[in-house]
């Protein structure tokens, strides 16, 4: 989480309004350099998932420092491609196989077929070709149900039972699948991952022509005091191993791809917002601070029960601590910010020091899965700007505040 003062807050504040997303460029460099130094054998490609927070800007910055591109859609590729990113540094994994994708292919990019229907279509449209298969290798990892995408439970990618079935349709369209590629969700633990690259390694042995394993990202970030981050050289290390013995066994030098997202960006994105009220429900009650910000910017709280951390930045610092909820300013009751970790059902109050209203309240850890992924125009609250903070300390607007204009353009009356 970046160290804004108050005057630093409020100036930035007072030049594009409240509230807004805040990138740090000096914590962004710092997470990448460890992505590019992840262990590997013979070769590693650093894939940013630009669903985490897809701005045109961070997808440059990304590029200009050696980091290629994962796709979730093909609104995504069409997006790094209209911000000038080659079509050869992007790998298109989808769960909605865009009726487009033969023409997409022609840009350079690679697809991972994610079902054995994905496998046929591409086969269909592009006999011949070579092609990405993800598996589900029957593990997963994850803080919570919905952060993980491995095992029974997850629609993410073919059945690891499933081999044959991928065989039958390469051969029957001559497709070369030269990837396999596993995502098995958001954890830190190095033994699921040794787990999981062995699983994926053993996928790669069924398959002569695969060149590259990809074991895509979820590797976490520690948000708040009691999160534990993922330690890429322990993540890595036997990983690296594992890759050594494949070769020494089979003669084929695997390269390996992994696709942070989360890891790169998270705590280098703050809410910068205001409080815009203080309310209490008595003595038996709760006291709330309320926000001109919530689910329109940050949905993570109510939707998982995530936990990021706060601060107040006020011009004379109390020295009084206060036990608050944080809520949102939508008007729906589960726009909560202080949930319980996990349980977006229950409110779990902070120790925040004293809030007054017109203080600046600080959201962090919210670069990753926060603008991309808001209840966007929710009660018609616009779109909030996203500032890009330059390790100088100069700071340049990256997305403007949506006008309600703009809100409205698509709407037609029939009337």
């Amino acid at each position: 989480m970046n160290s804004l003062s108050y005057h630093q807050a409020q100036s930035i504040i007072e030049k594009f309004g409240s509230p807004l997303f805040l990138y740090d460029e000096a914590i962004l460099e710092a997470q990448t350099k460890q992505a590019l130094e992840f262990p590997n054998a013979y070769g590693l490609t650093v894939r940013y998932a630009m669903k985490a927070a897809p701005n045109a800007h961070l997808l440059k910055w990304f590029d200009r420092r050696g980091i290629e591109f994962d796709a979730s859609s093909g609104w995504e590729v069409k997006r790094l491609l209209k911000a000038g990113i080659d079509g050869s540094k992007i790998s298109l994994s989808t769960q909605e196989l865009p009726e487009d994708f033969a023409e997409l292919v022609q840009t350079g990019l690679t697809i991972n077929a994610c079902s054995l229907s994905q496998l046929e279509s591409i086969g269909k449209s592009l006999p011949g070709t070579s092609v990405g298969i993800r598996f589900n290798p029957g593990l997963g990892s994850g803080g919570t149900n919905r952060t993980n995408v491995g095992g029974h439970g997850s629609s993410f990618g073919i059945w690891h039972e499933k081999t044959d079935e991928v065989k039958g349709i390469l051969k029957k369209y001559d497709l070369k699948a030269f990837r396999i590629h596993t995502h098995i969700g958001s954890g830190s633990d190095p033994e699921v991952w040794q787990r999981v690259a062995q699983l994926s390694l053993n996928v790669v042995r069924q398959f002569e022509s695969v060149t590259v394993l990809n074991l895509g990202g979820g590797y976490k970030v520690a948000r708040v005091a009691n999160e534990k981050s993922t330690d890429l050289k322990i993540v890595g290390a036997p990983v690296k191993s594992l890759l050594e013995d494949f070769a020494k066994e089979t003669q084929r030098e695997i390269h390996f791809e992994i696709e942070p997202g989360t890891f790169l960006i998270a705590n280098a994105g703050s809410v910068v917002s205001k409080i815009q009220d203080v309310v209490d429900t008595g003595n038996d009650g709760y006291r709330f601070i309320k926000l001109d910000t919530g689910m329109t910017d940050i949905l993570r709280p109510s939707m998982y029960g995530a936990q990021h951390p706060f601060s107040i930045l006020q011009e004379k610092p109390s020295s009084e601590m206060d036990s608050v909820v944080v809520v949102g300013h939508c008007c729906e009751s589960g726009d909560i910010l202080t949930p319980a970790p996990g349980d977006p059902e229950l409110l779990q109050p902070r120790e925040l020091p004293k809030p007054s209203i017109n203080d600046v309240f600080v959201i962090g850890g919210a670069g990753a899965y926060c603008s991309a992924m808001s209840a966007k125009n929710y009660n018609s609250f616009p779109e909030s700007p996203e500032i890009f903070l330059h390790k100088s300390g100069d700071v340049s607007l990256i997305r403007k505040r949506q006008t309600l204009d703009q809100i409205l353009q698509n709407e037609i009356s029939i009337d």
